[in-house]
């Protein structure tokens, strides 16, 4: 049986992964302690004693206000690791599944971004992102990169989460309004994955498949939009807050300020991905809900 090694075990999409990849083989799922992608002999030293058939790559430095005062580890881990698998990749014949983000572009276009737009980071979380593409693609590996927006799970910390908990403490709450994206469940982007490896190992014509691609739930909200469905969702069901929904409040990104800038538009249009691989994708609110309630029969 092939072993297919996935990084960052502990993660929201590492996760999940592992759930979702054990049909196709003997997941080695390893933590930051077994591989820490910022000491390349780490990571060498895991893929040699290993061997895997296909490297899945979720593990990511994502602080990313943080990233702005620790460029130098958000590199090490978002540019050059990556890099650094890929070229073991290339080198051994094995297959690459890597994961970017909607924050290597500017958020100006009004609407959702292909592939093959223009490139514009705005924050060393964004700019790294971008580099550790760049360093896969140059590699001369068979690869994929899954460009994925505002990923969340039952697993981990996330806004979702954050707004639960938030909305049980508070009687008052501000969320930006003015940026939107897709919100998009580390369960999703596990079992699109699969998918993805199924089709590339399948196919007569693999080359053609392998590139960049635009992985999201379909449809798009706020930040706001995001909090209201979840508050609205959880009293439905019942669970005590102390936050009214007429009490959300949505709020300018400029009366919020981060150390990183936040593309005002992360969202991706998919159609690449939904065609190549014959593909489809739900709507964001279907993951939000199935989250919610995995979290409501867990007691969380």
């Amino acid at each position: 049986m092939s072993t297919i090694l996935v990084t960052g075990a502990n993660g929201q999409v590492g996760f999940e992964l592992q759930r979702s990849l054990g049909a196709l083989g003997s997941v080695v799922a390893l933590t930051r302690a077994e591989m820490d992608l910022a000491n390349e002999a780490s990571v060498l030293a895991a893929l040699r004693e290993h061997k895997p058939r296909v490297i899945v790559n979720p593990a990511a430095y994502t602080a990313v206000d943080r990233a702005e005062s620790d460029r130098e580890l958000a590199m090490a881990v978002n540019a050059t690791a990556p890099g650094i698998l890929a070229r073991w990749a290339a080198d051994n014949g094995v297959g690459l599944i890597h994961y970017s983000t909607d924050y290597v572009f500017d958020g100006t276009k009004t609407a959702p971004y292909r592939e093959d737009d223009a490139v514009n980071p705005q924050s060393v979380y964004g700019e790294s992102k971008w580099l550790g593409e760049e360093a896969v693609r140059a590699s001369g590996a068979s690869y994929t990169i899954l460009r994925t927006s505002w990923v969340y799970g039952h697993h981990g910390s996330n806004f979702l989460k954050t707004i639960l908990r938030l909305a049980g403490e508070r009687s008052t709450l501000n969320v930006v309004a003015d940026q939107v994206g897709a919100p998009t469940s580390a369960a999703l982007i596990a079992d699109v994955t699969r998918t993805v490896i199924e089709r590339i190992a399948g196919s007569e014509v693999a080359g053609e498949l392998k590139g960049t691609y635009h992985l999201t739930a379909q449809g798009s909200t706020s930040w706001h939009g995001y909090a209201a469905h979840i508050v609205r969702q959880a009293s439905t069901a019942n669970v005590k807050l102390a936050l009214p929904l007429d009490a959300l409040k949505p709020i300018s990104t400029v009366e919020y300020p981060t150390p990183a800038k936040r593309p005002a538009n992360s969202r991706l249009d998919c159609k690449k991905l939904m065609d190549r691989f014959d593909i489809a994708l739900p709507q964001w609110q279907e993951g939000v809900d199935d989250v919610l309630a995995r979290l409501r029969a867990a007691g969380n």
